[in-house]
């Protein structure tokens, strides 16, 4: 048969029903909450905030350190009206507190800045007629600065010789201290970081595999840390193993705890593990600033999250070697322990893991 004419050809059927109207508002929200533009745009203003957030967290800490409260010995006469206005005059020049601690001895003071216990101590003598100041840029660089700047003007403004002696330098490849903070806020990003990489790349592990795993890179990035900032560049000389394995268990801690919020959070696991080691843990670890300069309630926080624990378990390894504290490893294994049970006991949230097959089921 020859074909009709385009005037005879059958013409398709006008639209009607549901197929027919226009989409209406409600379709287009549901279609665009199904696209990967949802997420796409929450993100955006995610970014922005998390931004923003970053500079006004690093800013408010350590932009412009103050001297709060600082602990600080007193050794020799306790009664001397010198001392007194000499202590009052450090005070003013600081715009701070000194938070005076009394020992019976210039060696107990001293010991007392080994444990980390003060920042620097005044010995007084001769009924006040001359004062010795001791500080520790090892204890913290910003603190032994402020007293090491304020010294001179004190002792113009009332009269009385002034002497400081820095009891614990900084290495000469580290003049400024921040080689500590740098391999510690490593330790922190990586650790999280390699978290999240195996939760990409790696979905499939299960739980224990997946711990065992963050063990591994834990240790073999700790190690890699610890050789550049060491073997190759020089700029610390660390305890080794000591200084290796704090940074092991701060990158194990910190992947933990991505880990962990990714078994609740899911795909927004990122968001508070960023804000809790990141924009609150390290600007208050007391790395870049000495904790009596941080704002009050940071500094205290600082102490308690890994990234704090981490730079002071370092510290005290590097600079003050035989007056380790268990504070900041109970503080990194606590953060690793509650992330590891946590995830554990709701490991059938967490998103990843291949789960098992019967051996029946096997194909054959």
């Amino acid at each position: 048969m020859s074909p009709l004419p385009d005037e005879e050809q059958p013409r398709p059927h006008p639209p009607h029903g549901e197929h027919g109207r226009p989409p209406t508002g409600a379709d287009r929200w549901a279609g665009f909450k199904k696209s990967p533009f949802l997420p796409a745009t929450v993100l955006l203003f995610i970014l922005a905030a998390a931004a923003a957030l970053f500079a006004a967290s690093y800013t408010y800490s350590m932009a412009n350190p103050t001297p709060h409260h600082i602990p600080t010995g007193v050794t020799g006469e306790r009664d001397a009206a010198r001392r007194s206005a000499f202590v009052g005059a450090m005070e003013k020049a600081l715009d701070a507190q000194l938070d005076l601690k009394h020992y019976d001895t210039r060696e107990e003071a001293r010991r007392a800045i080994d444990e980390q216990r003060i920042f620097a101590v005044l010995d007084v003598r001769d009924g006040g007629a001359h004062v010795d100041l001791d500080v520790s840029s090892a204890s913290g660089v910003s603190a032994a600065q402020v007293f090491t700047e304020a010294a001179p003007p004190v002792s113009k403004e009332t009269g009385i010789p002034v002497t400081v002696k820095d009891l614990h330098p900084l290495q000469s490849g580290d003049p400024r201290g921040l080689t500590i903070f740098y391999i510690s806020l490593a330790a922190v990003i990586i650790g999280f970081v390699g978290a999240i990489q195996l939760s990409v790349h790696a979905r499939g592990l299960n739980p224990a595999e997946r711990i065992a795993f963050t063990i591994g890179y834990a240790l073999l990035g700790g190690l890699a840390i610890a050789a550049v900032a060491d073997w190759w560049l020089g700029a610390v000389d660390l305890p080794f193993f000591e200084s290796w394995m704090i940074l092991a268990l701060t990158m194990f801690s910190c992947g933990m705890v991505f880990t962990m919020f990714n078994t609740f959070f899911h795909r927004w696991a990122m968001i508070p593990t960023w804000g809790l080691l990141v924009l609150l843990g390290n600007p208050a670890s007391g790395g870049a600033v000495a904790p009596p300069l941080l704002p009050t309630v940071i500094g205290r926080i600082g102490q308690w999250l890994p990234p704090g624990a981490s730079v002071n378990a370092q510290h005290t390894a590097v600079y003050f070697q035989g007056h380790q504290h268990a504070f900041p490893f109970l503080v990194l294994g606590g953060w690793a322990l509650v992330s590891c049970a946590l995830f554990w006991f709701w490991r059938h949230k967490h998103p990843g893991g291949r789960g098992t097959q019967p051996l029946h089921a096997a194909a054959v």
